[in-house]
């Protein structure tokens, strides 16, 4: 028996297009140079993706172990009822500046496309993850399905001051203790593309620093990728 009613409404042609081009995993052996990866980066109004919202938005691919800068994205995204809150200490974004910026469902749009079919990167990536999906749930009706790599995972598997311990509650380093550490200097700090820009750069150092310990060129099951 058939329920007329009981249809799942068809997804935007844009979410749809993104998940017919994403798979949730890579295979092992894949080559890095195979890879093209996005580093994202977002600042919000706080941390509860229940309850804050994306204030801007960061994005840069790395393809073929190459930065491509023509690729830069930012968006400064138009948040209509948000309050004052502490967050604006950090990346100095006002409320009321974000009347300048453009509308969520808008700038979710332009970023999908981006997003098909690569690997999702960021500096502890949980957080921004977690938002991006939020907003995703919200306006489409999908969680994003790309394998992540986080670079303070990948910090803790190249440089020796972040190996594993093996003891509880070990913390995992900042992005300001992984520049130190890989002599980079962060552009921009607590702006979305800066912080993009940065993570992207110390993407590329932290896998040549893996390969030359590994002596060989680097497979995807060299990386700490979690499936998406």
């Amino acid at each position: 028996m058939k329920f007329p009613w009981f249809r799942r409404t068809a997804l935007a042609p844009v979410a749809q297009a993104y998940l017919d081009a994403t798979t949730p995993r890579v295979a092992r052996k894949t080559p890095l140079a195979e890879l093209t990866f996005v580093v994202v980066d977002a600042e919000t109004t706080g941390f509860d993706p229940a309850r804050d919202r994306v204030l801007s938005l960061g994005a840069l691919p790395v393809r073929a172990g190459r930065l491509e800068l023509s690729g830069l994205q930012s968006w400064l995204v138009y948040q209509p009822d948000v309050a004052l809150t502490a967050s604006v200490n950090v990346h100095g974004i006002l409320p009321a500046q974000t009347a300048a910026g453009q509308p969520e469902p808008e700038v979710l749009d332009e970023l999908l496309p981006l997003l098909s079919g690569v690997v999702l990167v960021g500096h502890h990536l949980g957080f921004d993850l977690a938002m991006l999906n939020a907003a995703f749930e919200r306006h489409h009706r999908l969680r994003l399905r790309n394998p992540t790599l986080d670079t303070a995972a990948l910090a803790m598997r190249a440089v020796d001051a972040f190996r594993k311990t093996g003891y509880p509650g070990q913390r995992v380093p900042t992005l300001d203790e992984v520049c130190v550490q890989c002599g980079l200097v962060p552009l921009e700090r607590h702006t979305a593309a800066g912080d993009a820009f940065t993570t992207a750069q110390l993407l590329l150092v932290l896998c040549a620093r893996l390969q030359r310990q590994l002596g060989r060129p680097l497979v995807a099951g060299d990386l700490p990728l979690e499936r998406g």
